[in-house]
């Protein structure tokens, strides 16, 4: 199953990437993940993609999909993926089409904009591995300490509230369009994100026809 979340940063979609991964076995691809990766190791695109994410604006199109194309091309991705974090716009939905993607299912997660900031300045995120956390909502073991590499637990430049609202901005205008693109071709469903995780996991998985 080739899948696509969507919804405002925020609003979860990483979380339940994990949750169906696991369920399904199949790779979640984060290209926030993949592009931070380039950032840290000082690449090409990471010098590129940095001026774009420290502002909160979106990376420019031929750089995401410059990554993505040599990672749904590896091994693992073979039986299926989780695109999250792209499209983020029409034109870069219209780049997957023309790329010969084939998409089964685009899964909404929806969340207000107010729920959106308070849980943000929350979040953490492992400066090592990009595991995520919420002091509030899925807290690390250790304070500080990611549980699954032992590196530090920090919050993100791009997490903090004035960068929130930028990118929340910058969400309505640029990717909330793609729910009419993709409803149009009747693979859109929408989940209400709810308070607790394992409550909207639920959701996830009956939209998705998968059995819990």
């Amino acid at each position: 199953m080739n899948l696509i979340l969507l919804g405002a940063p925020g609003a979860g979609k990483g979380t339940q990437a994990e949750a169906i991964s696991a369920k399904l076995g199949i790779p979640q691809i984060s290209t926030g993940n993949m592009l931070r990766e380039a950032v840290k190791n000082g690449t090409e695109l990471g010098l590129r993609a940095k001026a774009a994410m420290d502002s909160g604006a979106l990376v420019s199109d031929d750089i995401v999909i410059g990554i993505l194309k040599d990672r749904i091309a590896e091994p693992d991705a073979k039986n299926g993926y989780i695109l999250d974090g792209f499209p983020r716009t029409v034109a870069q939905a219209e780049a997957l089409d023309e790329m010969g993607v084939q998409i089964d299912k685009v899964l909404e997660i929806h969340v207000a904009n107010e729920r959106i900031i308070a849980r943000m300045s929350g979040r953490r995120v492992c400066e090592k591995c990009g595991a995520s956390y919420h002091i509030e909502y899925k807290p690390t073991t250790k304070p500080g300490i990611c549980d699954v590499c032992g590196g530090a637990a920090v919050q993100r430049a791009d997490d903090a509230p004035e960068t929130v609202l930028s990118r929340l901005e910058v969400y309505e205008e640029k990717t909330a369009p793609l729910k009419d693109y993709y409803w149009e071709t009747g693979k859109l469903v929408t989940v209400e994100g709810q308070e607790e995780v394992a409550d909207t996991t639920k959701l996830v998985f009956d939209a998705l026809g998968i059995n819990g």
